[in-house]
């Protein structure tokens, strides 16, 4: 199960490079923005303004709930090993130990997910913008 386990942190690790890399491109570019359309920003710029409060509070409804999905199919996961090495005459401590870190490593990457998703495509279709 190490493969697992390394596919896991690998793949988070990987989302929160690219979140790293993707947040602070979006926030200059929407930050400037800003500065250029001062006190009367045009239609586009009041929808860009916009977009920016909805899709933070989409992306932390979807993490939510795609963390407590991710809890509640690792806790049944833990449960079953559990039950599974007590019933067979040991509990295997080091067995428990590792599919709890892969249990956390998997609710981690659901969690980061939609924020990754969402600042990388971002930052992909704000670089095609021209700036006025």
């Amino acid at each position: 199960m190490p493969t697992h386990r390394n596919r896991n942190a690998q793949s988070f690790a990987a989302k929160i490079v690219g979140l790293a890399i993707a947040a602070p491109q979006v926030i200059a570019h929407r930050l400037a923005r800003m500065a250029a359309s001062g006190l009367t920003p045009s239609e586009r710029d009041r929808k860009e303004f916009q977009l920016m409060s909805a899709e933070k509070v989409d992306a932390v409804k979807e993490s939510l709930n795609a963390m407590a999905l991710q809890t509640i199919r690792t806790n049944q996961a833990l449960a079953a090993g559990f039950f599974r090495s007590f019933w067979a005459g040991g509990h295997a401590p080091a067995r428990i130990a590792v599919d709890l870190q892969n249990g956390v490593l998997g609710i981690l990457n659901k969690g980061i997910a939609p924020a990754h998703r969402k600042a990388t495509a971002n930052a992909k279709r704000l670089a095609r913008t021209k700036r006025r």
